[in-house]
């Protein structure tokens, strides 16, 4: 069998090529855009290349997002919550529900700049493949206003890119990307409550991020709403603040509370309250750069054996840098894996924090805080809502 590949601007054009060489009977085995690689390769127009043979034409692979395209309703979309145990198929019935339709806002936004004339740097709008290369400079755009690292938007959208085709709508590649940030957060890991053996849990991270609220958020949940027996620990005794924080939150829920000064204190309040379902443990926050702290909490965490399951919790600010985020995260990394809670939500207007170290870490995405009100600040996170403002929705 004659194979042959041909590329030209469209693909009339290159099927052209290919019966003008090898004469009309020629099959075509598969089309695709391709693209020149190198920094912002998606705003650069690809060729379509075409490949053929002489043999009968094979029957192409569906594609698995082939229904997005035709998705269009008007009302406003639902995101429904997955039970936190079970990872739900993606070819699943509620998860085609949450991108049936356009992300409102964003689709008001993209028909806006749409029907603009274009800027001199512009794309032209005269036909599909113009308008697609519009829509992802667009979404572009919007995940770096939204402080999505320029890594992980470029990484991104390469993958649409390789999907990307000329006569590819606005609604297909919004619910690829739509649907790859969702599984690259991937599903929420939180605090099981059907447990057979006691839990311990760490909650660990850098000063001022909100740590001691968050555990007396999760504390309250636990204690009152699902009717759990906790008790609550702190290994902060630099902090005396923090402690009494904590030992208020304690005396308020009416559970058990200890400052822990040593590993011997660790491992006999744990035999001590044995009986208990969680011992959540507070810990100093510090600097990632104090070595001295860091080994004091490797220590602390090490003391657990495998009587009881264990649990650590990295907790940190969407408000802090992104590169600061990066180096606590290695500082962590160093001595323990953890789960990321991620705090102060309402104090920022960008969530590509989330995004991103969620990335650079490859850990599960487990709870968020949106204010100083115990218990009822704090929510699972959800990649659904988050991906939606990530992408200019509300």
């Amino acid at each position: 069998m004659i194979i042959k590949k041909f590329q030209a601007k469209t693909e009339a054009e290159a099927v052209s090529l290919a019966k003008k060489e090898m004469g009309e009977n020629v099959v075509i085995m598969s089309t695709r855009s391709v693209k020149k690689k190198g920094p912002l390769s998606f705003l650069k127009k690809p060729v379509v290349e075409v490949t053929v043979g002489m043999e009968e034409e094979s029957e192409r692979p569906a594609n698995p997002f082939s229904m997005l395209a035709k998705q269009t309703v008007m009302s406003k979309p639902s995101f429904p919550e997955p039970p936190a145990d079970e990872e739900p198929p993606v070819r699943e019935k509620k998860s085609e529900k949450v991108i049936e339709q356009r992300l409102d806002s964003l689709q008001s936004l993209i028909e806006k700049q749409l029907t603009k004339n274009p800027e001199p740097d512009d794309f032209s709008m005269e036909d599909s493949e113009d308008s697609s290369i519009a829509f992802l400079k667009l979404i572009y755009n919007t995940l770096i206003d939204n402080e999505v690292a320029e890594k992980y938007t470029n990484e991104l959208l390469d993958e649409i890119g390789k999907i990307n085709t000329p006569k590819a709508s606005v609604d297909f590649l919004l619910g690829n990307i739509y649907q790859k940030m969702i599984l690259k957060f991937g599903q929420p890991v939180t605090i099981p409550l059907g447990i057979e053996r006691q839990r311990v849990i760490f909650f660990i991270g850098p000063t001022g991020v909100g740590k001691t609220t968050t555990i007396a958020k999760i504390a309250s949940q636990l204690s009152v709403n699902h009717k759990k027996k906790i008790v609550l620990l702190t290994t902060d005794t630099y902090r005396i603040a923090a402690a009494e924080q904590l030992r208020t939150y304690a005396s308020i829920l009416n559970v058990p509370f200890r400052v822990i000064y040593t590993e011997e204190e660790m491992t006999a309040a744990i035999s001590e309250y044995k009986d208990y379902d969680y011992v959540l443990v507070d810990t100093a926050g510090h600097s990632q750069h104090n070595a001295e702290q860091k080994d004091s909490m490797a220590h602390f965490l090490r003391c657990i054996d495998d009587s009881v399951d264990k649990d650590t919790y990295l907790v940190v600010s969407a408000t802090t840098k992104y590169r600061d985020l990066l180096a606590i995260a290695d500082a962590y990394s160093e001595f323990t894996d953890y789960k990321l809670i991620f705090t102060k939500l309402d104090e920022t207007t960008t969530l590509g924090n989330l995004f991103n170290l969620c990335m650079y870490t490859g850990a599960s995405m487990s709870y968020v805080t949106c204010g100083q009100n115990v218990p009822d600040d704090i929510e699972v996170f959800s990649p659904q809502s988050t991906v939606k403002q990530l992408l200019g929705g509300k």
